[in-house]
């Protein structure tokens, strides 16, 4: 497994899980950040952080140390 972070723009893959607890994994989940949902990295900002990924049909903007916390698989 490999983390959202790690995603470079362009690249897709699928949530495998979320590997925080408590508000955080809330706030995540009720942005559409679930298990089997497919996000695709669109752009970074230009020192790095934050990230813009699409999924369920919006953009979405995580740093890098929450994108982190998302497991994905291929």
């Amino acid at each position: 497994m490999f983390t959202l972070k790690d995603l470079k723009p362009g690249q897709k893959a699928c949530v495998g899980s979320i590997a925080v607890e408590g508000l955080m994994r809330r706030k995540l989940m009720d942005m559409g950040v679930t298990p089997g949902v497919e996000i695709e990295v669109n752009k970074t900002a230009p020192f790095g952080d934050p990230i813009e990924v699409r999924l369920r049909g919006y953009a979405l903007s995580l740093r890098k140390k929450d994108a982190a916390n998302i497991l994905m698989v291929q």
